[in-house]
């Protein structure tokens, strides 16, 4: 807790903690563990996870008194929840057999979780099951928000109901989920919660697996270079990823390097940003193993400039804990049900990386201190953010102008160099610079007249002016 209140974070993402299969909770001590992505009760916390499982009451209890805790340092609890399938179909076929799960004209259940069954919420039923149980969270326990996994298994009509429904009672709640399958599905694409559907959800954001793959390169091509690796083939896509998703007058979208055909978000809020999270490698593993040549400074180097991306974009930026300390799953990339010498947090780390965690702290910092970082509009970026025409394909630049979203800072430039060499760009005017890839002050690095400002390998520079 005293970490996440000196990292200056706003909300706290855990993954399921509702009831799952696949730990035995009369069996803990064969120290078993689960990501939890296999529902069992949707509306009951997990037993592994309290002090004594036998106790009904103790784990309800121990769960408010986390959320109360959180909402008592500053940070609100967002809920992962999971209902585009269950553990097995028993869960819902006992009630009504076939009714809650999707079924293909020849009979055969969908699948395009790829977990063996898929949940129908397009259905009567079904939707007020999904509607009646995240009331409960947000009524009962004061979850401040929920993050849907594989989303666009679930039709716009019932996310749309959901998000109504909830803010409702909390107009501040936060929603998101991912915006893709795992397969097909009987649900016509056109009803579907997915990423390019964005505009049609109401108050509910997408993660962008383009800024994701674009930074650090493919996540299932795991020795693929990305920009910060010196990929020269991802600045377009690194462009998309700055106006998060959003059309932009100067936004030329490489659809060969991008997941997506088009600018499919009317807002940058409705967009979250990261490059990692539970799935698949940690951002430090990816780097290692796609650049196994690299010394250790060039992998913090990559990972600076990695979430510096990320949080200076216009989404909204999410961050995998223990990013800001190098995490490391050494090398296992599906990791949910491995053990605690793969998935916790070694608070060595923080000790051995005192300088990154400092970086990211600042960084944090320097978003939630400038509004021009995240404009609520579409309109606004397009006034107030221009690109600067850099014939590099492995320099990014651009500027945020106009005292952009009511910022203190009349002009701020920011230049992204995804090259192992340095850089030399001419600059006019005077400056102050307030992060030079390795240290961030707002208060100001250095002053720079007319003449160049470097911009190191693989490293971030920012500027402004009053």
């Amino acid at each position: 807790m005293a970490h996440l209140k000196e990292m200056g974070i706003t909300h706290l993402h855990l993954l399921p903690v509702f009831d799952h299969k696949s730990i035995d909770e009369t069996k803990l001590e064969q120290n078993q563990y689960n990501w939890g992505y296999d529902p069992q009760n949707y509306n009951a916390p997990e037993g592994s996870y309290s002090t004594n499982p036998y106790d009904g009451l103790l784990r309800i209890t121990e769960y408010k008194q986390m959320i109360q805790s959180l909402h008592q340092a500053g940070i609100r609890m967002v809920m992962d929840v999971v209902y585009n399938h269950t553990s097995s179909t028993a869960v819902f076929d006992e009630l009504v057999p076939g009714y809650y799960y999707r079924s293909w004209p020849n009979g055969k259940r969908s699948d395009a979780t790829a977990c063996g069954n898929e949940f129908a919420s397009d259905r009567i039923m079904a939707r007020h099951f999904m509607l009646q149980s995240v009331k409960y969270w947000v009524k009962e326990y004061h979850v401040d928000g929920f993050r849907f996994d594989l989303m666009a298994v679930h039709d716009i009509e019932t996310m749309n109901l959901i998000s109504d429904e909830l803010h409702k009672i909390d107009p501040s709640i936060f929603l998101y989920g991912e915006g893709w399958t795992a397969g097909d599905s009987p649900l016509p694409i056109e009803k579907r919660a997915l990423k390019n559907s964005a505009k049609q959800l109401n108050a509910i954001a997408v993660f962008s697996d383009d800024i994701r793959d674009g930074v650090k390169g493919h996540w299932a091509n795991v020795k693929e270079k990305g920009f910060v690796s010196g990929n020269p083939d991802l600045k377009e896509v690194i462009h998309f990823g700055i106006v998060a998703s959003t059309n932009h007058p100067q936004l030329h979208l490489d659809t060969k390097r991008s997941y997506a055909q088009f600018p499919y978000a009317d807002a940058p809020t409705k967009v979250i940003g990261y490059v990692s999270c539970h799935d698949n490698n940690t951002l430090y593993d990816k780097l290692v193993i796609a650049n196994p040549k690299a010394t250790e400074e060039e992998l913090v180097q990559m990972d600076r400039l990695a979430n510096t991306i990320v949080f200076t974009s216009q989404s909204i930026p999410f961050l995998h804990m223990g990013e800001e300390m190098k995490r490391t799953k050494k090398g296992v990339e599906n990791s949910y049900n491995a053990p605690d010498s793969i998935n916790k947090i070694n608070w060595n780390w923080k000790h051995e990386n005192g300088a990154l965690v400092e970086y990211y702290k600042k960084l944090i910092q320097l978003r939630k201190n400038h509004p021009a970082f995240k404009m609520p509009t579409e309109q606004m970026i397009q006034e107030h953010l221009e690109f600067l025409t850099l014939e590099s394909p492995l320099l990014v630049g651009y500027t945020l102008k106009n005292n952009a979203n009511g910022d203190s800072w009349k002009t701020i430039r920011v230049f992204f160099n995804g090259d192992e060499k340095a850089v030399n760009q001419p600059l006019e005017g005077s400056w102050v610079m307030v992060c030079n890839g390795e240290l961030i002050d707002e208060k100001g690095l250095q002053t720079l007249s007319s003449g160049t400002v470097t911009i190191p390998a693989r490293s971030a520079v920012i500027l402004y002016q009053k």
